[in-house]
């Protein structure tokens, strides 16, 4: 259940958008052959449309079976008060009603005019220098192990230009990536969204 980061972005052609969400952080080479989803976790995007924070749009993916030969399923996107389906950040509710889409575990499935996805192992894209943020945020740091030490860097924990250490480098996370046409996130019209993502069980 640990959410590492979300992105959405301009997709592969005008007028289509990437949502991105990605989860179990710091997956070595070695433990990424035989990583995968929980079967038990409901994965969301949360869309925004009109400007006040609550979502008005969802998109729901969810794994059936274990392991690397899972189905993965994509609900939605649908909207946010459709029956039977309770909003919020936790506790939700998987709409069965919502169109879906299926396919495989780590393979792209779905239609390039339409809804297409991708679920499985994927590098990860975030650059953060640990040790730094540490020192800037001496509160989050960890009691024990290497970065635990006192901070040795100068200007309050701010390496030189080009020095910074990537602590992601060589690490994997399980990515969601589900492509649509914006039209199916927005209220009538483009315009600003809010997306944010949620993980439950």
């Amino acid at each position: 259940m640990d959410m590492s980061d979300v992105y959405a972005f301009p997709g592969s052609a005008p007028g289509r958008m990437v949502l991105v969400m990605n989860s179990s952080p710091f997956l070595s080479p070695a433990n990424t052959a035989a990583a995968a989803f929980d079967p038990n976790i409901l994965y969301q995007f949360k869309i925004d449309n009109d400007g006040d924070a609550v979502e008005d749009r969802v998109v729901q993916v969810t794994f059936e079976g274990k392991g690397t030969s899972q189905k993965v399923v994509v609900r939605g996107p649908f909207s946010a008060t459709d029956a039977g389906v309770t909003v919020g950040a936790m506790m939700n509710t998987v709409n069965a009603k919502a169109n879906t889409l299926r396919g495989d575990f780590n393979t792209n499935f779905g239609s390039s005019s339409n809804i297409q996805a991708f679920a499985g192992p994927r590098d990860d894209p975030f650059f953060i220098d640990l040790e730094a943020a540490f020192c800037i945020l001496p509160d989050r740091k960890p009691v024990t192990g290497e970065l635990a030490a006192p901070c040795a860097l100068p200007s309050v924990g701010f390496r030189s230009v080009g020095q910074a250490v990537n602590y992601t480098a060589g690490f994997n996370v399980l990515s969601i990536v589900v492509e649509l046409p914006s039209s199916l996130l927005e209220s009538g019209a483009p315009g600003k969204l809010g997306i944010w993502g949620t993980i439950s069980r």
